[in-house]
């Protein structure tokens, strides 16, 4: 069972919102992810309902006890690319663990995206959202000071429902 897993839905590959999702994983854990989905790189083969390839990464993201999903803020939301990944997802059941929803964006005019958009697809999908979503702005992703109240609200929260879920 992979316990944490990261989403990226950057059409960039090794994007900003890939470093800042790696480097949230690492601050939630303590350690590295054991998977980390570069949506960017999976490409066109999203598009093919039929791919084992996908629906291996569908499985693996779904049983995960943490999951951090990440996208660059696109049209006051999240990407397509993210939509076409999570839409696989069962309702209500698809995600089984903690959901963690990041989103990046230039300015703090679209700030509340994360929370409106992404954190309520994740709680549909069945992913326990620990506090609210995490919005970072693009020329912050690699200060550690960007992530630091978030952290400072959240972790605990994250800590306790990891600590009552099957390792």
């Amino acid at each position: 069972m992979t316990s944490t897993a990261v989403v990226v839905g950057n059409p960039k590959p090794q994007s900003r919102t890939f470093a800042a999702a790696e480097y949230l994983a690492r601050e939630l854990t303590g350690g590295e992810p054991d998977l980390v989905v570069d949506l960017a790189a999976v490409g066109a083969e999203l598009l093919d309902w039929k791919s084992p390839s996908v629906g291996a990464l569908v499985e693996q993201v779904g049983a995960a006890n943490l999951v951090i999903v990440a996208s660059p803020t696109y049209k006051a939301t999240y990407t397509g690319l993210l939509k076409l990944f999570l839409d696989r997802f069962a309702g209500g059941t698809g995600l089984r663990g903690v959901a963690v929803p990041l989103m990046l964006g230039a300015g703090p005019g679209h700030a509340l995206a994360a929370e409106l958009h992404l954190r309520p697809l994740l709680t549909e999908l069945g992913g326990t959202v620990p506090g609210r979503a995490l919005y970072v702005l693009d020329s912050q992703y690699d200060d550690p000071s960007a992530y630091k109240d978030w952290l400072d609200d959240t972790l605990p929260a994250v800590t306790g429902l990891l600590a009552g879920l099957p390792a």
